[in-house]
């Protein structure tokens, strides 16, 4: 029965019950027996794998409500040199046990593997990739100079390669063009020593590559180019042995095939990987906003310190002109703060005491005291950072198509090329070796599927990059391939569409009103007084003391200030204390149709004047609409807001179409009903009761302003409060997704065209080599044009 067991650290168990619960469930599994232990949080289960893998196990206690522990690692992997390549490192891992799931990206030769700790460790991730062929190493932090390094390496064996390969060169030229060389250069022995370090010490890395990879019963470019290479070399060697006993013979060399057609792949890497390694520019320039030091006080005493070594809770100094070292609280002093890289906002923000800080921003003016509240990767420039990797890592549906076919590619075009061999031995040219050895060199040459496995993610690399540098994370390739797809966008009202705070929009009295108003609503709590006596502040009045002060729910307050009775409220309460306001009534009537709340002010029982809070529309959000308007997007306001309101807040805004008095939990079946027809919906908002709705929607997108919860549930995050970054972001997953339907045309045509021109012998090895380096280039390329896109 049962032949096989696993351990399983359980989250989310609180008592007995919990342990319990897991237990029955899972010992009503056929050929299962488990024990958990609620005080270790532990499950042992024995279970027959026969019937059962970990991973049903794992569902199982995940489908009754329960999580299990799971690691992350972030490995930078080497060796590989298609997408054939990084499938075959993902299947490999995706199938061991404890593995959760594996995700290889090509392009940033980069690992992102989930696993449980309590069934396999880091190390036999390694080992297990070593075994395949490659090398892989935990996220090394100095990447770029080991990037650079091999960027560097790669250059030097370039140019000795070309440097061995132009006296080649010179003879190929001699046929085309008959023109005269020195005789040695012809010479059989002389072509060997200048040919064979090519193949073997520069050509080596496909040698390795072809190995490992037919040692895994699969195939990669690397077995192309050796396989192609090495037929031209060998049989050249051969037509130079026919020398040794009859040197009147002619032989037939094809040295300078091979040795091109690797300095070409060589060629055609170095460039890749220059061109590569500008696709991460956007994680570059948002580490280098990164500070280096921190001034710390510790035991009274100040020092500058390396920023790893801040921990949570350290008092640091920042003097004017200098980056906040982390994330924090001020503790002493007042400054203003550039936080513009983080919130796009240009104005500088005013910090007091009490005021919070982020990490990477510019102190303008003042020297504060702050205590570290988040540091590492808790801080908030290191989350967008990891949401840009995760997104650049993670891979678009529209790229499964192209890892499907790269798999099989390979082996087909080898049979091709065989078969290509015997068709020109036989028929075309029959019993000639040379013509039937060059059309399936070509073949095998030009058929490469590098730009194939590049053509989507350095798209998605590039395209993420230029939204974060924009101020849009999106949280994974697939988000882009979806967020072209919109068609409907949804705003929540409240902290998205309006400031989400009321502020004083019109009022109509003297200054002695407002001072006895502002001052009357000092005692309040209300946000409405707040909104009040801010207005007041800004007036710069001095506000007077109050005695006798009340507070009547839903309708207003009274208080007394020099003996003077001051009353604000609504209607209701004017009645109460029987005060005339009918001569008010049109202007309250008209302030309410607006959308806002309208208020009386009453001094010793008349009508001194009025007084109207709202939240006001952000000042961008109308453009902002109406850009969506523009691409035949479908705008909706959806709020829980009174109709009245809310109608008045999307005049001013632009949209047409309200859904009003929703309540939080209402919200997600709003979305629902809009998706019912397949409209492809995006759902905008900052608050905790936005989530529901965000995860429902097609895309949900949050405003960075709002709530982690609400950011937690977004598929793109909108960093600060600026809404024509929505129209942004989608135009941004448009020309994303074009770029990739280009690259991949582009890929998949030169591969098709490229094979039977090759087959019927129209294209010589050397060219199709120097076709399938460019070709890889140019996908590139293209994705490149994307960081100049303007939205």
């Amino acid at each position: 029965m049962a032949n096989k067991q696993s351990t399983y650290h359980i989250t989310g168990m609180t008592c007995a019950a919990c342990s319990n619960r897991i237990e029955k469930v899972l010992n009503r599994m056929d050929g299962v027996e488990a024990n958990v232990n609620l005080t270790t949080e532990k499950a042992s289960i024995r279970y027959d794998d026969s019937k059962f893998t970990n991973d049903d196990l794992t569902k199982k206690i995940e489908k009754i409500g329960y999580g299990i522990q799971i690691e992350k690692v972030d490995l930078d992997i080497s060796g590989m040199t298609c997408a054939a390549c990084s499938n075959r490192i993902e299947k490999v891992l995706n199938k061991m046990d404890g593995v959760k799931d594996a995700t290889v990206n090509l392009t940033t030769e980069t690992g992102s593997i989930y696993y449980y700790p309590d069934l396999i460790l880091e190390s036999d991730l390694l080992n297990k990739i070593k075994k395949i062929g490659y090398e892989a190493t935990p996220r090394s932090e100095n990447k770029e100079n080991i990037k650079q390094k091999q960027i560097a390496r790669t250059k030097r064996k370039l140019i000795i390669s070309a440097v061995l390969s132009f006296p080649l060169l010179l003879t190929m030229l001699v046929h085309l063009f008959n023109f005269e060389i020195p005789a040695f250069l012809m010479n059989p022995w002389f072509q060997l020593v200048v040919a064979t370090p090519i193949q073997f010490w520069v050509g080596w890395q496909f040698y390795v590559g072809a190995f490992k990879n037919l040692r895994n019963k699969t195939a990669n470019m690397d077995v192309l180019v050796a396989v192609g290479t090495s037929a031209a070399y060998f049989y050249s060697l051969y037509e130079g042995l026919l020398t040794i006993n009859n040197s009147a013979y002619h032989p037939h060399l094809y040295y300078e095939t091979s040795a091109i057609i690797i300095t070409l792949v060589l060629f055609g890497k170095y460039l890749e990987a220059r061109a590569k390694g500008q696709t991460t520019t956007a994680i570059t320039k948002l580490l280098n906003l990164q500070a280096k030091e921190a001034r710390v006080l510790r035991k009274g005493t100040e020092l500058l310190i390396p920023l790893e070594e801040v921990v949570v809770g350290d008092r640091l100094i920042v003097k004017p002109g200098e980056k906040i070292p982390v994330d924090g609280i001020v503790k002493q002093g007042r400054t203003s703060v550039d936080e513009s890289m983080i919130t796009g906002e240009s104005i500088p923000v005013e910090k007091n005491l009490d005021s919070e800080v982020i990490g990477s921003t510019i102190n303008k003016n003042g020297s504060i005291e702050m205590e570290a509240s988040r540091v590492g990767t808790e801080t908030a420039l290191s989350s967008i950072v990891k949401a840009v990797e995760d997104a650049q890592g993670s891979k678009a549906p529209i790229q499964r198509l192209a890892d499907v076919i790269s798999g099989y590619f390979v082996p087909v075009i080898v049979m091709i090329a065989i078969l290509t061999f015997f068709v020109w031995f036989l028929f075309v040219q029959p019993n000639q070796v040379e013509p039937a050895l060059v059309a399936s060199i070509a073949v095998l040459v030009i058929a490469c599927p590098c730009a194939l496995g590049l053509a989507t993610p350095t798209s998605i690399m590039v395209g993420t990059g230029r939204a974060a540098e924009s101020g849009i994370l999106f949280k994974g390739g697939e988000h882009i391939e979806q967020a072209y797809k919109i068609q409907s966008v949804v705003f929540d009202k409240t902290g998205t569409i309006t400031n989400g705070k009321p502020v004083v929009t019109d009022f109509n009295g003297d200054d002695e009103t407002l001072l006895l108003l502002a001052s009357a609503e000092k005692g309040s709590e209300h946000p409405l007084a707040e909104a009040i006596t801010q207005h007041a502040e800004e007036k710069q009045l001095d506000l007077l003391s109050t005695t006798d002060f009340e507070a009547i729910p839903g309708r207003g307050i009274t208080a007394k200030i020099d003996n003077k009775h001051i009353i604000v409220g609504n209607r209701q309460l004017m009645k109460e204390y029987k005060v005339d306001s009918r001569k008010e009534e049109e202007h309250l009537l008209e302030l309410e149709n607006e959308g806002k709340t309208a208020m009386l002010i009453a001094i010793d029982g008349k009508i001194r004047g009025t007084v109207a809070v709202a939240d006001t529309i952000k000042e961008n959000a109308k453009e902002a609409i109406n850009q969506l308007k523009d691409m035949n997007i479908q705008v909706v306001m959806l709020t829980g807001d009174n109709e009245r309101t809310a109608k008045a807040i999307g005049r001013l805004a632009g949209i047409d179409h309200i859904i009003a008095e929703v309540l939080p939990e209402e919200k997600a079946e709003n979305i629902k009903a809009l998706q019912k027809d397949g409209t492809a919906v995006a759902m905008v908002g900052d608050g905790i009761n936005d989530a529901p709705a965000l995860a429902v929607a097609d895309i949900g997108i949050a405003i960075g302003t709002g709530t982690e919860i609400a950011i937690e549930a977004a598929d793109i995050t909108i960093l600060g409060g600026d809404l024509l970054l929505v129209s942004k972001a989608i135009k941004i997953s448009q020309a994303t997704i074009k770029n990739i339907k280009q690259n991949l045309f582009w890929a998949f045509g030169y591969n098709t065209a490229g094979v039977p021109i090759a087959a019927i012998g129209l294209l010589a090895p050397w060219i199709a080599g120097a076709a399938m380096a460019l070709s890889s280039v140019s996908v590139v390329t293209n994705s490149l044009r994307l960081k100049k896109l303007k939205v």
